[in-house]
């Protein structure tokens, strides 16, 4: 037989005479002739699961003594793709080799015949003429040589297959640095490497027939135990199941710390898959096992560095969101709990959130501190909820406390630097770290952070973590305190700029509110003023000095100054509007800057200025780019009064108009800024008539109507400063009013007298009759010796008495000082003298000189 795929000429072993165990030849088709093995039936003849037939095709065949096939197996008619009908009988050379190696065959065919023994590689022709290699044993059937033979042919395809899968697989089982296992059907260890058996500390015999129990010790061997269950199964695969913990620790008696010593540490990665046989049917579980504790740590590492630079990133969008120093520290608090410790802390001077300017402290280690902000994942943590522990206080949130002077946090507070404290009593703490809140090389307070029991105690990492976090939240504390002190000196200069109390005004009930923005802005330039002017009348004045801070704040200041002084003039409100106007443009002349300024700063800002007479219950109204009054007349619904807006102060070029109106008894007027009606949530139209609805609904009390309009309006935004000034129409009683026209004669000075003091003697003021009776005789006289026209007394009784004389002539009376020789000029000194108030003022046709008396 020849060669095939370069395998040499037939390989053979040492032949011999083929006999039978008794010497007898043997003759085909007796008793005793060759016979192939007995052809299985369906279904049979296959082996166990697991055998060699499963991976390598054998065939057996007998050759009668005339060389002819007399035998033909099932499985030699599935190796050779030959039914046994065609090969029972036929030349075994022709039909099985190559036409090539025919000779050769035939030959080697005639030895076996004679009785020798022969095995060897030789090739043949399969299926469809497809040519292979095959080991074939050909063996003679007892001693006789016309026995026969019979052969045994095995597939040398799949056998070097097999070799060649067994060399690799002995290589990368016991090569390999990673170790391996096999475990049977009944999950015990079948076999492991080198490499397994030295990361469990044992020999390889040692763990053959271990169970899962003795490799990992208990809640882990049961995990195990599923585990390799569920691959078994054939549920897939399981990757990168992880365990910590001693290998094998069951295994090792003489091992003291059963897991618990040096190597109880170490992480183990294990992978798992089912082995299957080449039928498919489960032979076990393989699996790889890694020791990734070198990993895990480096794991760690990375994931803590990861949470630390996302805590900082966190702080730099969280900290700092307001300038409120209790809201700040709480956002620190948010930060690190429980994210970086489980109990903190923040602990600020007393001095800093006064708004103190100067240095907080001389001696900061004795300073008193509040603790502005508290949070904890430990319920009933002392050292949170407020107790005494040894001989220190520890504050709840909102109080105060002094650490001792030796005290860690004395030290840091003295130091500026962190202390890590020893554990104190507190039996649910493990670790505590100190961290002062320093910025501009000041130290504001403390920071106090705790770790819980289980937690991992403060390293050095953590320190700088710690100490960067708070840093950020200093410097936002720093500039809440600076923020803080600023505008609570704007708050101060505001609030000493308005009215302080409700003002006492002539027949008006006036109820006033002020409230700053609650989201913690600068101050507004907002205002109002009741001025009490002559002849019973009242100014009312509310106004919006446009931007924020402590600009606007003494801007608005400068305008309210200057209102006064004008309504002290007693001009028409269209005047006293166009003087402020004249005003605000002056305080933003590019003139008055200082050298090197560029720019113009331009003041504008929005004013009603009302007067109301009370005696004739009227009041006139202009306005300068302000919201128009409301006005709310009884039985009726609350509705704005139409004033024409006008331009803004400080922006010139158009007259102011006013508008007159009638107030009956009861009724209310409101003037209001427009932090009360305007917001971003809904339009100035919506809060108008918010305020109308709210008039028109509310109480008939005012200082009642004032909270209630409020408590309606400023909830739902509350952006802006609010000012609102309500006044309510209380008509002067019938007989507090006395009013004489007198002709342009000197009997009319006498006729005067006496009217004036009958009135005061039928009211009851006996006691300012004297007087009353000089004054009235010294201005009559004035009235016909330097006016003209008909004279005119009133007199008005309110919170005092009011006496007026009209005149038709414009010349206003000037005081002045009487000399020696003078005849006259010293009746304007005694009218000084005697009367708590005097003056004049201008009417459409002439003027009044009034003077004033106390009740």
């Amino acid at each position: 037989m020849g060669t095939v795929g370069g395998v040499g000429p037939l390989n053979n072993i040492p032949a011999r005479n083929a006999t039978s165990g008794s010497g007898r030849a043997v003759v085909p088709g007796q008793p005793g002739a060759p016979t192939a093995p007995p052809t299985p039936r369906a279904g049979q003849g296959r082996g166990r699961p697991g055998s060699i037939d499963e991976y390598v095709k054998v065939a057996t065949f007998a050759i009668g003594a005339d060389g002819r096939i007399a035998q033909w197996s099932e499985r030699a008619a599935d190796f050779f793709g030959l039914p046994a009908a065609d090969a029972v009988g036929s030349d075994p050379i022709t039909t099985l080799v190559p036409r090539e190696l025919w000779q050769r065959g035939r030959a080697r065919l005639e030895r076996v015949l004679s009785g020798e023994e022969w095995a060897g590689t030789t090739p043949y022709r399969g299926r469809a003429g497809t040519e292979g290699l095959a080991e074939l044993y050909a063996m003679p059937v007892g001693e006789d040589p016309a026995a026969g033979a019979t052969c045994l042919a095995l597939d040398l395809g799949p056998l070097r297959s097999v070799e060649t899968d067994l060399a690799a697989s002995e290589a990368v089982f016991g090569q390999t640095p990673t170790g391996f296992f096999l475990f049977g059907p009944d999950l015990r260890l079948q076999r492991v490497n080198d490499a397994f058996a030295a990361g469990a500390g044992l020999g390889a015999d040692d763990l053959r027939g271990r169970t899962p129990a003795e490799l990992f010790p208990g809640a882990d061997a049961d995990r195990f135990h599923v585990a390799l269950r569920k691959v078994l199964a054939g549920d897939g695969p399981i990757l990168d199941l992880r365990f910590t913990g001693t290998l094998a620790a069951a295994c090792r008696p003489d091992r003291k710390d059963q897991g618990t010593g040096r190597e109880s540490g170490k992480a183990w990665s294990i992978s798992l898959y089912r082995l299957d046989g080449a039928g498919g049917h489960p032979m076990g579980v393989a699996g790889q096992v890694q020791d990734i504790t070198s990993r895990n740590l480096a794991e760690r590492e990375a994931a803590g560095v990861r949470r630390n630079l996302a805590l900082l990133n966190e702080a730099s969008t969280h900290i700092g969101s307001t300038l409120d120093l209790e809201t700040t520290a709480k956002e620190l608090l948010d930060v690190i709990v429980p994210q970086f410790c489980d109990v903190a802390t923040v602990d600020l001077y007393t001095a800093l959130l006064t708004g103190d300017s100067g240095p907080l402290l001389a001696n900061p280690e004795t300073g008193e501190l509040r603790r502005v902000a508290v949070s904890s994942v430990v319920g009933n943590a002392p050292s949170v909820l407020g107790s005494e522990r040894g001989s220190v206080r520890v504050a709840e949130a909102g109080g105060t406390l002094c650490y001792p002077p030796r005290s860690p946090h004395a030290r840091a507070l003295r130091t500026g630097r962190s202390v890590v404290p020893q554990p104190g009593p507190d039996p649910l703490l493990r670790s505590t770290l100190v961290v002062p809140l320093v910025a501009r090389d000041q130290v504001l307070g403390l920071v106090q952070l705790s770790r819980a029991i289980g937690s991992e105690p403060f390293d050095a990492r953590d320190v700088a973590i710690a100490e960067e976090l708070v840093a950020r939240a200093a410097v936002c504390v720093d500039n809440a305190r600076l923020y803080r002190r600023e505008h609570e000196r704007a708050l101060i200069l505001q609030r000493s700029l308005l009215p302080p109390g409700n003002p006492a005004a002539s027949g008006l009930e006036i109820a006033r509110r002020y409230l700053p923005s609650n989201n913690n802005t600068e101050v507004g330039g907002d205002w109002f003023d009741v001025i009490p002017l002559p002849g019973s009348r009242t100014a009312l004045v509310i106004g919006d000095v446009m931007g924020r801070g402590l600009r606007a704040a003494v801007a608005m200041g400068q305008l309210r100054t200057a209102v006064r002084t004008l309504a002290m003039l007693d001009l028409d409100p269209a005047e006293v509007l166009t003087a402020l106007d004249e005003i605000a443009r002056g305080l933003g002349d590019t003139s008055t800057t200082d050298a090197g300024q560029s720019g113009e700063e331009i003041y504008l800002a929005t004013c009603v200025y009302a007067v109301y007479d009370a005696v004739k219950q009227r009041c006139i109204l202009a306005n300068a780019g302000h919201l128009p009054p409301a006005l709310l007349v009884p039985g009726e619904s609350a509705a704005m009064v139409n004033v024409p807006p006008g331009l803004p102060l400080g922006v010139g070029g158009e007259p102011f108009e006013e508008v007159t109106i009638e107030l009956p008894a009861g009724s209310v007027l409101g003037l209001y800024t427009d932090g009360l009606v305007e917001s971003r949530q809904h339009q100035l139209d919506e809060g108008l008539k918010a305020f109308r609805t709210a008039l028109t609904n509310g109480s008939a009390e005012l200082e009642q109507l004032c909270d209630q309009v409020l408590e309606e309006l400023n909830p739902h935004h509350g952006e802006d400063d609010i000012a609102l000034l309500m006044a309510k129409i209380q008509p002067l009683p019938e007989d507090s009013v006395g009013d004489w026209r007198f002709p342009s004669e000197p009997t009319s000075v006498a006729k005067a007298r006496e009217a004036a003091c009958g009135w005061l003697l039928a009211r009851g003021l006996d006691e300012l009759v004297d007087t009353t009776e000089l004054l009235v005789s010294e201005l009559v006289t004035n009235a016909l010796r330097h006016g003209r026209g008909e004279i005119r007394l009133r007199l008005l009784r309110d919170r005092s008495m009011v006496c007026e004389v009209w005149d038709d002539g414009y010349a206003q009376p000037r005081q002045r000082r009487a000399q020696e020789t003078d005849e006259g000029g010293r009746g304007l000194q005694l009218v000084s003298l005697l009367a708590e108030r005097w003056g004049s003022r201008r009417t459409p046709n002439g003027k009044i000189v009034w003077f004033e008396l106390a009740l």
